[in-house]
């Protein structure tokens, strides 16, 4: 499956709990479909008591986002942006922003 989101990318929330929120992708798992992306899908985790929590917690930590639900942020712009692909000469590629041609990365 070929995605145009990679790590460390500025991706906006298109639909669900978190639409119109931005955030930066931690890890991407192209198997599933999915991306982490910090500050989005929050859930929360309660530990059982140990040394590093006597009283035990509730921790929030990221849930998975289908990568169907994000778009890459324009770099220039700020707003949602599709994705091109521009294959040099030498066969190196380019990932460009559809809307003004920038290119992201």
């Amino acid at each position: 499956m070929s995605m145009g989101i990679r790590r460390g990318d500025k991706v906006i929330v298109l639909a669900g709990k978190d639409k119109g929120k931005t955030g930066k992708v931690i890890h991407v798992y192209p198997q599933k479909g999915r991306a982490l992306v910090e500050g989005i899908n929050m859930l929360k985790k309660h530990v059982r008591k140990s040394q590093q929590h006597p009283q035990g917690a509730v921790l929030s930590r990221e849930g998975l986002v289908p990568i169907s639900k994000l778009n890459l942020v324009d770099p220039a712009s700020g707003k949602p942006t599709r994705i091109k692909t521009l294959v040099a000469q030498d066969g190196s590629k380019q990932r460009l922003s559809a809307k003004n041609k920038a290119v992201i990365g």
